[in-house]
């Protein structure tokens, strides 16, 4: 029987900002080459000797230089069909949260950047598993208090 790889290479961050009816997330604009256009979020690879959280950590860092005050796992994984690396990739998803005046400074990934409601993310993004994910953090993060245990150590 063939079979091709289940790979985790990857975290995504989903990044918040105020609460309640105020919540916002970040939504950035792909400059390519990679989902060139897309309306996405921070995502990245996984470096050598690295933690998952600490490559949420570094990424955010690296493309909006945004410092969380916290950072919690969603208990979510995105999972997708990689063509290119004929593999199925699965990501777990990380959730920072940020001081209400934090300011985003972008790297060459993204030409843009976005501060919305998680209802308009959820109608701006392309795919379905990130449509989830977001609606996931809504309730999860932002209707109610986060579970401790999802608390990352930073």
């Amino acid at each position: 029987m063939a079979a091709i790889p289940l790979l985790c290479t990857m975290a995504s961050v989903v990044t918040l900002r105020g609460g309640g009816s105020d919540a916002r997330v970040l939504l950035v604009h792909r400059a390519g080459p990679t989902l060139a256009g897309a309306w996405s979020y921070v995502a990245g690879h996984l470096e050598e000797g690295e933690f998952l959280w600490q490559c949420a950590l570094r990424e955010l860092a690296e493309e909006t230089s945004l410092r969380p005050l916290a950072l919690y796992a969603t208990d979510k994984c995105e999972e997708f069909y990689d063509v290119v690396g004929e593999c199925i990739q699965v990501v777990p998803a990380f959730l920072a949260v940020v001081a209400d005046d934090a300011t985003v400074q972008l790297n060459g990934e993204h030409d843009a950047f976005r501060w919305v409601s998680v209802l308009e993310a959820v109608n701006g993004l392309p795919f379905g598993g990130q449509r989830e994910l977001f609606a996931h953090v809504q309730r999860e993060f932002i209707e109610r208090t986060p579970s401790a245990w999802l608390r990352m150590p930073m």
